[in-house]
């Protein structure tokens, strides 16, 4: 057990060392931002459907873990989502205890409201603790989700996996799927019991915030395909690939 553990800490910081930092960077600071950002409800003149303000920054979470699944697998992909969740949760502890340090925000400076708004924006930054926890959890589950069906789909295409068409229904399918599945998960577990929101703003919410999300990504859907390419055109993790393919040999003939 404990030689598995080295071995697969190994493989991380392998990993870690093959990932091009910026999109390491992106893809962390994408997560911290949508979650924050999930605190503010969008004003829509319709009571069937609600949106929150996290929609218009978690397309790129997917966006990331789409050709980090692409060229890495979604092992890695979901290892790190998973660090890209601790960071963020270490972040929002951080914040919290930013909350709680005496002192007065630059914005609350509105006379008579001085104590009033000082008071919400240290509630909205330093987090509250069903936002926090239900982010966490839908993120988790939307990414494996994403990831393993990002890759189930791309072994479909035998004849030309690395083509555009195979690009574009993996990335498109798994996204609408995971995005789906994080919405939907962060409407349950928050806005209906905390907000008040219906089953049906949850399900709307969740449909219709997949097609925004899926209609950002829709922008940057080439350039992710031409990422995938130049990576492994340049042999961007190659060292990483070269090892994961050499463990899975080795496991092979020990189970003959």
């Amino acid at each position: 057990m404990l030689t598995r553990i080295r071995r697969e800490w190994q493989e991380f910081c392998l990993l870690m060392k093959n990932v091009p930092t910026v999109i390491v960077v992106l893809f962390i600071l994408s997560v911290f931002s949508m979650n924050l950002l999930a605190n503010k409800s969008i004003n829509i003149p319709w009571n069937w459907l609600a949106l929150d303000c996290g929609i218009i920054v978690s397309w790129f979470a997917f966006f990331t873990m789409d050709v980090l699944t692409k060229r890495f697998g979604p092992k890695a992909a979901t290892e790190i989502s998973v660090l890209a969740t601790l960071i963020n949760l270490f972040f929002c502890l951080l914040l919290f205890l930013g909350s709680l340090i005496p002192g007065t925000w630059g914005e609350s400076y509105v006379e008579g409201s001085e104590a009033i708004l000082n008071h919400a924006l240290d509630r909205t930054f330093g987090g509250t603790w069903y936002v926090v926890l239900g982010s966490t959890a839908a993120f988790l589950a939307s990414a494996v989700v994403n990831n393993f069906s990002n890759y189930a789909i791309g072994k479909l295409f035998k004849k030309n996996p690395d083509g555009w068409a195979a690009y574009i229904l993996r990335t498109y399918v798994s996204t609408a799927v995971g995005q789906f599945v994080d919405n939907l998960t962060f409407a349950l577990l928050v806005s209906h019991f905390f907000f008040g929101w219906s089953l049906l703003q949850c399900v709307t919410c969740a449909l219709t915030g997949m097609v925004a999300e899926l209609l950002c990504e829709l922008l940057f859907l080439y350039p992710g395909y031409a990422i995938t390419r130049r990576w492994k055109k340049n042999g961007v993790g190659e060292e990483y690939l070269s090892y994961r393919e050499a463990q899975h040999e080795n496991a092979h003939h020990g189970d003959k």
